[in-house]
């Protein structure tokens, strides 16, 4: 029987082990044997690796993380890692490779396809950054989880008479912090993609306290804030950086709390959700949107249509190139921004 090998890499996020199982049921239909590797590309490199039969997956739609474990590990950093990839890969005789992955993991994926691996990706990110889809799995739940905690925030804040300002992930793009803060009646919402100056963040949310009593910020850990010379006032420090070359961010909450409090005199607090918003069951949405993506994967895997991964766009499942969706990355669009400008204040 012919086999295929599985992964999960970069961050984890609701929505992973229902890919796995979608994957592991269709590939059982097309009488494919299983085999996922642990920890990401680390696993690959390694050779470490866990049976995947229908047994191993009757409760996956509802768990979240990944039962495959994940790393940040990236083999073009690793000494011939591209090559060790490629002997685990006719060690197992596998006929493909599906990478479950965000930027980074899909990023190395694109790379190995192009210097002709097997390899099929298969999206999910909280970040919704990656270009050539509309979402990716984990992003909807995670903005559930965020919408939670703002309305749970804004009680206190509304019971206290207070500023309070919630750190959500989002390195480079602004989706969630900006989806979340919509959806949980932020009065300010900032992101890496549309800076604001000191002054007017203050503004708005003097607005917003002089209305109200009370006012609630999201703003992504990836933003910054500009002084009144357009200087940016930035959290990131000289941390040490990752094996795609990112640092840790975390920060900018507590520091425009800082600024808040020290501008307008408001009693302000920062809190930051963390890895609260990675975590936990998938919603139904990831859940149809992890198996619908899990599905095609292995349709692709069946057609030998390497180098490619499924997407939503339209509504639709459809294929998208590899290379097309690591290109660039996703950022917030001016749109949607626009649209939670009119609620600022």
């Amino acid at each position: 029987m012919a086999k295929v090998g599985i992964l999960t890499g970069g961050g984890d996020c609701p929505g992973l082990n229902p890919a796995i199982r979608a994957v592991v049921r269709t590939a059982h239909r097309y009488h494919y044997d299983v085999i996922g590797f642990m920890g990401g590309w680390k696993g690959v490199l390694k050779n470490e690796t866990q049976p995947l039969g229908l047994d191993h997956i009757d409760d996956l739609l509802i768990k979240g993380g990944t039962i495959l474990g994940t790393s940040r590990t990236n083999p073009y950093k690793e000494p011939d890692g591209p090559s060790v990839i490629k002997k685990t890969i006719n060690a197992n005789q596998l006929e493909a490779l599906v990478a479950i992955g965000g930027e980074d993991t899909l990023g190395v994926a694109a790379k190995l396809s192009l210097e002709g691996l097997p390899i099929v990706g298969l999206p999910k990110t909280i970040d919704n950054d990656l270009d050539a889809t509309e979402f990716t799995l984990g992003f909807p739940s995670a903005v559930a989880i965020v919408t939670d905690a703002l309305d749970r925030v804004k009680t206190t804040a509304e019971s206290h008479d207070r500023v309070m300002v919630v750190e959500i992930m989002g390195r480079h793009a602004g989706w969630l912090a900006a989806y979340a803060g919509l959806a949980g009646g932020a009065d300010l919402i900032l992101t890496p993609e549309f800076p604001m100056k000191l002054v007017e963040i203050c503004d708005i949310v003097t607005r917003a306290k002089n209305r109200k009593k009370f006012a609630v910020v999201a703003v992504a850990e990836g933003a910054y804030v500009l002084d009144e010379t357009g200087k940016e006032i930035s959290s990131q420090s000289s941390q040490p950086l990752d094996s795609f070359g990112h640092i840790q961010l975390g920060g900018i909450g507590d520091l425009l709390g800082s600024l808040i409090k020290k501008q307008t005199g408001f009693d302000t607090r920062a809190t930051n959700l963390g890895h609260i918003q990675r975590g936990g069951s998938p919603n139904a949405f990831d859940r149809i949107l992890s198996t619908a993506f899990g599905v095609k994967a292995m349709e692709l895997v069946r057609d030998k249509e390497y180098g490619k991964m499924p997407a939503l766009l339209g509504g639709k499942i459809v294929t998208v190139k590899l290379t097309e969706a690591v290109q660039k990355l996703k950022t917030l669009s001016p749109e949607f921004y626009h649209l939670s400008q009119n609620f600022f204040g």
